[in-house]
């Protein structure tokens, strides 16, 4: 009795860890949402780019949308762009799209593709500086601040206008592609397109020279690409609600 009864139990707890296995495995498959991102690629059809959010998600989940195609990564934080940058395949361009530190451009202009987030005259200098003795030349986007709120970094269109007649052409190791603009976190719908109208205003004011126009998250970009997106940068959607240590 005792024998069966200790088989019993053998059968349960074997039963209990191939669901531990099988529920980790299923986690595993829904970490990336290949369904929407096939979605998403479909719709942008060739007048947009993807630029994939993955800040905070592990080099594996990155490799799994790696495997469907996708080139085109953000991170907003230096050393995590670092440490996926050495982990990760070399024919990704990383994209930093976060607010960059003067301080930390030394870090990433070995290999960084596109710096979205400029908002200073003087932090293009050290982008210059830096680029210059990589040999490289950095593509750049200056951010523009269209949100109402005042937590979001980015230029208003004086400094704009600023930057853009100060002598630009004197930095030889950069290169302003566009214009990069958040709206404002709201579910007014309207504000968000009023603030994308504005930026595209702006960007189509700025000259031939400009061919980027970065705007559009998870939760607007379908806006944004009815207001002139070529650009759209996406997290949550292609990889969940993200996680951040404390």
């Amino acid at each position: 009795m005792r024998r069966c009864a200790d088989s019993v139990c053998t059968f349960f707890i074997w039963v209990i860890c191939a669901s531990l296995c099988i529920s980790a495995i299923v986690v595993k498959q829904m970490s990336i949402n290949k369904e929407k991102y096939n979605e998403v690629i479909k719709e942008l059809h060739g007048k947009a780019s993807l630029i994939a959010v993955s800040k905070t998600k592990p080099a594996e989940d990155i490799l799994e949308l790696y495997n469907l195609g996708q080139r085109d990564f953000g991170e907003n934080y230096v050393q995590e762009l670092r440490d996926k940058y050495e982990q990760l395949p070399k024919d990704i361009r990383w994209h930093f799209i976060g607010h960059l530190q003067s301080n930390k451009v030394k870090y990433i202009a070995p290999f960084v593709h596109l710096i979205h987030g400029v908002d200073s005259l003087n932090l293009l200098k050290e982008i210059n500086k830096q680029a210059a003795k990589n040999n490289r030349v950095i593509d750049c986007l200056l951010q523009i601040h269209i949100a109402k709120e005042e937590t979001k970094f980015g230029l208003d269109s004086n400094e704009l206008e600023t930057i853009i007649s100060s002598g630009i052409p004197d930095l030889k190791n950069i290169q302003i592609c566009g214009l990069m603009g958040m709206a404002s976190f709201s579910d007014d719908m309207d504000l968000v397109r009023s603030e994308f109208k504005y930026l595209e205003e702006l960007f189509n004011k700025s000259g031939p020279a400009f061919n980027i126009l970065s705007m559009g998250m998870s939760a607007d970009y379908k806006i944004a690409l009815e207001e002139g997106s070529n650009m759209i940068r996406i997290g949550s959607l292609l990889f969940g609600s993200r996680t951040y240590n404390n």
